[in-house]
């Protein structure tokens, strides 16, 4: 008489909490975290300048309801950008959990704390953040190893508090590869890196740079690092790698298998070719 098969165990998976993370932001103060970022009217304007739509008739000076034309912005500095990113980034990991820490410090020819300690005080941060400055000259190099050193230590005392230490370079320099003297040892850390730089020209070349990047974050990191750039000079850009950096190391897939952020304007002409195909609107779909 033939028997019932045993039903399949049930998978379940164990509620779990991932350690708290201790952040430290390094952020490159050399001359080049001066230069302008471009705004995004004018971003648009360059793209938009080989079109062959007839121009828009512009408005005189006070035409719009008696209002004062605009007078002329004033220039966002990569370094301004950098600040409004790491306040972007502090509160919305706060928001995240109230128990992950931060600390900043700045690369000149050698890593150097702003402040000593971490802290999960979003008024420390704010300070700490505003406190940071471009020089007005060139650095001859770029010392990463005293950062390592620093982030070695502190991730020693962060597995023995149950924590997880995270590296975030923010680097600026378009023709100066960093250099370390950091032996290969057992890595407690994280690193991920910004790479603002200019676009490619006889006086730079930034695709040394970011190959050197690469080799160093290879090189250190613990857990899956991201190393995201951008030569555009848009602010908004800048903003959203830093949204990408929220993620926690052990949450996180490959560099290669990431997907976000989504392109609004290809998904809209997904949208429009399916409606196009079936002949009904999608929000008319039941």
């Amino acid at each position: 008489m033939a028997t019932d098969a045993a039903p399949a165990p049930r998978y379940s998976l164990l509620p779990g909490r991932l350690p708290a993370e201790d952040i430290l932001f390094c952020v490159d103060v050399d001359l080049e975290a001066r230069a302008e970022m471009k705004s995004a009217a004018a971003a648009a304007a360059s793209s938009g300048s080989t079109s062959t739509a007839s121009p828009q008739p512009t408005q005189p000076a006070g035409a719009a309801g008696g209002a004062p034309a605009a007078g002329p912005r004033t220039a966002v500095r990569r370094m301004d950008a950098i600040k409004q990113a790491l306040l972007l980034f502090v509160h919305s990991k706060l928001t995240m959990c109230p128990d992950h820490r931060f600390a900043f410090g700045s690369l000149g020819e050698a890593f150097s704390m702003v402040k000593k300690g971490f802290s999960s005080d979003a008024g420390s941060a704010m300070e700490a953040i505003h406190s940071l400055s471009a020089s007005e000259s060139r650095y001859a190099m770029a010392d990463l190893t005293q950062l390592f050193m620093t982030a070695n230590q502190e991730g020693t005392k962060a597995e023995s508090q149950g924590r997880l230490l995270r590296v975030v370079l923010i680097y600026c320099r378009s023709s100066m590869k960093p250099q370390h003297q950091w032996p290969v040892k057992p890595k407690n850390f994280t690193l991920d890196i910004i790479y603002l730089h200019d676009k490619p020209s006889a006086d730079n070349c930034p695709q040394m740079v970011y190959d050197a990047l690469v080799d160093v974050l290879d090189h250190v990191s613990q857990y899956e690092g991201y190393i995201l750039e951008t030569g555009q000079g848009l602010a908004r850009v800048l903003f959203r790698q830093m949204c990408i950096l929220l993620s926690h190391p052990l949450q996180r897939c490959i560099q290669d298998d990431l997907d976000i952020p989504k392109q609004v304007a290809k998904k809209t002409l997904a949208i429009e070719a399916a409606q196009n195909e079936d002949g009904t609107p999608v929000s008319s779909q039941q």
